[in-house]
């Protein structure tokens, strides 16, 4: 361990892409936070709007040590070499258009992390933070709700980088690094690998994230993407997910996500393939889903908890706990998954037909109807 004077407790690393109209708001918010001793690396996968001369700019005027690193573009190569160019022992991955409310944050943060490493005598911990959506609509939302109560949890596919990824250096070494393969999904892994090696604890700080990608695409269809993603992921269906990428860089803060190619890419992909192997990904399907069913009681318990004005994470869930101790189990077997198969597969076939193609302004220009 390093105790020099002026070493940082703590080396945040931010991955940005064409960030640059946020980027002083997030500097500001980073020189108000207090009590802790820390540097910022700026991994800059390829910009065009001139991100990293702005960065450059903040990071002269700033009280913290902040470098700028140019690299290739996905955010998991991002990370990775802003890891490698931090000097500190312990490590925070943020994203760009996250805040911290409380200037004490990253301070409550490291003190919660190093004591929870020192009680436990592992340094096999990995925090991350409570995660609240900043909204254009002020007005109470159920599936806000659910989903930020949902991060809060610490079961398998609950924790992704923009509730910001808190560990040691050496913790980070064995578990990591993060996945370069493809330009997505580089958090889920290194999430999983961190469960299965060591503990996720919840920090006391909560940090806001902009919900500008779900207001933009549709919380709908932005949320059934990532569930087609996690499941292609969690069985290594690699050719979906080198071919999403492209498919999806069209709409890349351009607006509403259509779902409808993106299924008509997977039955493309799945036509050629012979039967038996098609069959597979039906049933690795129905047992990722069945795996997941948990979120149905869940969701019950959040929306009783919405009504009655709970605060997010601080209510009993007494129909998750009753599908955990019967349901689960009951259908942790060949016949669940193939019920679960079965379910997808006609949800797939209707919402082929369901699903546009092209915007609506796009199918009718003229607005007539025709």
């Amino acid at each position: 361990m390093h105790d020099e004077p002026d070493h940082p407790e703590l080396s945040i690393t931010v991955p940005t892409l064409n960030e640059a109209e946020g980027l002083e708001r997030f500097f500001a918010m980073l020189s108000a936070q207090q009590g802790v001793r820390f540097e910022l690396v700026i991994a800059d996968g390829g910009s065009t709007d001139g991100t990293p001369e702005s960065a450059r700019r903040l990071a002269a005027a700033t009280p913290f040590a902040a470098t700028v690193i140019e690299t290739g573009r996905g955010r998991g190569r991002q990370m990775n070499a802003g890891a490698a160019a931090a000097a500190g022992d312990t490590l925070l991955f943020l994203h760009a258009d996250c805040a911290f409310p409380d200037p004490l944050a990253l301070r409550t943060a490291l003190d919660a992390f190093t004591q929870t490493v020192a009680a436990g005598g592992s340094h096999r911990v990995a925090g991350h933070f409570r995660l609240r959506f900043e909204r254009t609509d002020s007005a109470p939302s159920l599936p806000y709700y659910f989903y930020e109560w949902k991060a809060r949890l610490h079961r398998p596919g609950c924790t992704h980088g923009d509730q910001g990824l808190l560990l040691g250096r050496r913790f980070f070494a064995e578990a990591g690094p993060f996945d370069e393969s493809f330009p997505i999904l580089e958090d889920v892994g290194l999430a999983e690998r961190i469960a299965a090696l060591g503990e996720w604890l919840l920090l006391p700080a909560e940090i806001v994230t902009s919900a500008r990608r779900f207001e933009a695409e549709g919380l709908r269809e932005r949320q059934t993407l990532n569930a087609l993603l996690m499941n292609f992921a969690a069985m290594g269906w690699d050719p979906f997910l080198a071919e999403l990428p492209r498919l999806y860089q069209s709409q890349d803060r351009a607006g509403r996500l259509l779902l409808g190619p993106v299924l008509r890419l997977i039955a493309r992909l799945l036509r050629p393939l012979p039967r038996r192997e098609r069959g597979r990904l039906w049933r690795e399907t129905g047992r990722y889903v069945r795996a997941n069913a948990w979120q149905i009681p869940f969701f019950l318990d959040v929306r009783r908890h919405f009504r009655q004005g709970t605060p997010v994470g601080e209510g009993e869930t007494p129909r998750l706990d009753l599908h955990d101790r019967i349901f689960d189990r009951l259908t942790e077997n060949g016949a669940g998954h193939r019920a679960t198969a079965l379910l997808v597969w006609i949800w797939f076939r209707l919402s082929l037909l369901r699903e546009p193609l092209t915007p609506p302004a796009a199918r009718n220009p003229e607005g007539n109807g025709s």
